[in-house]
């Protein structure tokens, strides 16, 4: 088992974990719920029949209890209840309103028998009616019943499974992302180390090739063929030096940002299909900017591959480079199959693509080097099904004065 598969499994049992507390958090927190709750109704059963035990007393003096003692102990049963809300009708639902006012009603107070209407009574009197069966007392021959509610406690209590569920599902939502981003993290180590070793490999074969091509001078080979051989070698040196440069923070120096687009333009379109129509529309002035050349030239290389994938090999194509007074702006646009605005960020995502054959690999560079070196911003500026895209590049000009 690798590492990777350690990684999965660890997150997997984490997860499967947090589910499992998760669950046995709000099981208990169930069972606590109806513990409270039957806790409340044999709570109102109990004051139930001592206020039936009462009102059978009396108070004409047959069971030896006084107007005062009378008062005195209703008060106290009273007392005894001071969560759950009250209310009590006759056998036909007729409100029954006492001396000690409705009991625990949000809005009314004890001892204050008119301080809500009986309209807000009977709202209540619904909502209980849904959330406990009423107690039934026989007091001499007259039924009454009791319609009692949920305590404040008990309701507020109610929604904190939910809280619970969603700091957990935070939880897992925060795991998931840590992985994510550690596995994004070591895919980037994974590419930066393919990248070198690659640039290490060709350098071999490179110094032959130099070697070759100086054995060809000498057998007076065509001068045009040395030429032309003595570019592509030059070229390979630069794809050596860019694949050396990734993982790595590159040297940034003053350059001009005319200059090296004109130049990735020139050799680009040497050596690419003639079906391609290639222009260009950049100032007559130099425009510094600071820059690393081999990187900045892979970004255009890599767009414009892009655009001419997108074309089929046939199409028109235009560079276009102006500025303001803090930046200068690289637009370029083709007449391909266009990009669907759902992925206008989606396609700088590593591995995303979307031909038969390739990695998916070039415009995640070209963000990379462009966002990360070179702190600018590339984006889909406009794109059209069937019409064609413009991608710009933004980067800030370089002001001498500036340092110090």
């Amino acid at each position: 088992m690798n590492f990777s598969d350690e990684r999965n499994l660890a997150s997997y049992f984490i997860i499967f974990a947090v589910l499992v507390i998760t669950g046995l958090v709000l099981w208990n927190t169930s069972l606590f719920l109806q513990r409270l709750k039957k806790d409340e109704s044999i709570k109102m059963q109990v004051w139930a029949q001592s206020f039936k035990a009462l009102s059978s007393s009396g108070i004409d003096g047959s069971d030896d209890l006084s107007l005062d003692d009378y008062l005195e102990l209703s008060n106290l049963i009273n007392s005894t209840n001071t969560t759950i809300p009250t209310i009590i009708t006759d056998a036909e639902g007729k409100l029954i309103r006492h001396s000690s006012g409705e009991l625990n009603i949000e809005g009314s107070t004890l001892n204050i028998p008119d301080d809500i209407t009986e309209k807000e009574l009977i709202e209540h009197l619904e909502e209980m009616k849904s959330e406990n069966e009423p107690i039934a007392l026989d007091l001499r021959g007259s039924v009454q019943y009791i319609y009692y509610g949920n305590s404040s406690i008990l309701n507020k209590l109610k929604y904190y499974p939910i809280a619970i569920a969603l700091i957990i599902f935070l939880l897992i939502g925060v795991i998931y992302f840590f992985f994510t981003t550690s596995k994004a993290s070591e895919q980037n180590k994974l590419w930066a180390g393919m990248a070198k070793e690659t640039a290490h490999q060709i350098g071999t074969p490179l110094s032959s090739l130099v070697g070759w091509n100086e054995i060809l001078k000498a057998e007076q080979v065509n001068p045009e063929y040395i030429v032309e051989i003595e570019k592509d070698i030059s070229r390979l040196k630069v794809i050596t030096e860019r694949f050396s440069k990734i993982g790595s923070i590159p040297n940034l120096e003053e350059s001009d940002i005319v200059k090296e687009t004109s130049e990735a333009y020139t050799y680009l379109q040497s050596r690419s299909s003639k079906l391609i129509n290639f222009s260009i529309n950049i100032p007559n002035e130099s425009i510094l900017v600071l820059l690393n050349s081999q990187l900045y030239s892979w970004t255009i290389e890599n767009l414009v591959k892009n655009a001419i994938d997108a074309m089929r090999g046939k199409g028109d194509l235009n560079i276009d480079l102006s500025q303001d007074s803090k930046r200068v702006y690289i637009r370029i646009t083709d007449t391909g199959k266009g990009i669907p605005k759902s992925k206008f960020t989606k396609i700088f995502e590593p591995g995303y693509t979307s031909k038969t054959r390739g990695w998916g690999l070039g415009l995640s560079l070209a963000k990379r080097i462009i966002e990360e070196y070179h702190s600018g911003k590339i984006r889909v500026l406009r794109s059209e099904i069937g019409k064609g895209t413009t991608f710009q590049i933004t980067l800030s000009k370089y002001d001498a004065s500036s340092i110090t």
